[in-house]
């Protein structure tokens, strides 16, 4: 009983001694500490989604804190953005009616190159998808699909900017 009551303070002011996580930055990223978010390219037919989806980025890379944002002319690397797609897919179907659906997927797909303001090389280049289910309002004839997915759009593209970021500022 001695040992343990004597023991049980030594072990307790040990557990805290300098262990700590180093960086998780990615090899081609070592360097980096400030980066640019500018409005990303839309190769889709869907309009207004450059802003937004650039902005969930910025927002995500805030939230993380692996690195600063700055602007386009004073960071260390620049995050170029393209939306390539964004497709919606049924995945449900209403009981009393097979042929109209109930609940979507809605898919987007962004192509990034995360490029070194000053050289002008390219640190990372990948692919980033998010994705996220959504439902039409009901089985009414006066449902606007359009604005559900177009409400819906922040979500998927709030997911595809946790992938983005994750893959610039861990590697994965």
């Amino acid at each position: 009983m001695k040992k343990t009551v004597f023991l049980l303070p030594l072990l307790l002011s040990l557990s805290g001694c300098g262990y700590h996580l180093g960086e998780i930055k990615p090899t081609p990223m070592r360097r980096v500490t400030t980066i640019a978010v500018p409005a990303f390219t839309n190769k889709t037919l869907l309009p207004r989604l450059e802003a937004q989806t650039a902005d969930a980025v910025a927002k995500q890379f805030q939230q993380d804190g692996t690195y600063r944002i700055e602007s386009s002319d004073r960071a260390d690397a620049i995050v170029e953005g393209t939306i390539v797609s964004v497709d919606r897919q049924p995945m449900r179907i209403f009981a009393n009616n097979v042929l109209q659906t109930s609940e979507f997927e809605l898919t987007l797909r962004v192509k990034y190159r995360v490029i070194d303001r000053v050289t002008g090389s390219v640190l990372m280049e990948g692919t980033a998808v998010g994705v996220t289910p959504f439902f039409s309002e009901s089985d009414l004839v006066n449902s606007d699909l359009v604005t559900n997915q177009n409400m819906n759009y922040p979500i998927a593209a709030q997911r595809m900017a946790q992938n983005l970021v994750s893959k610039v500022a861990e590697g994965w």
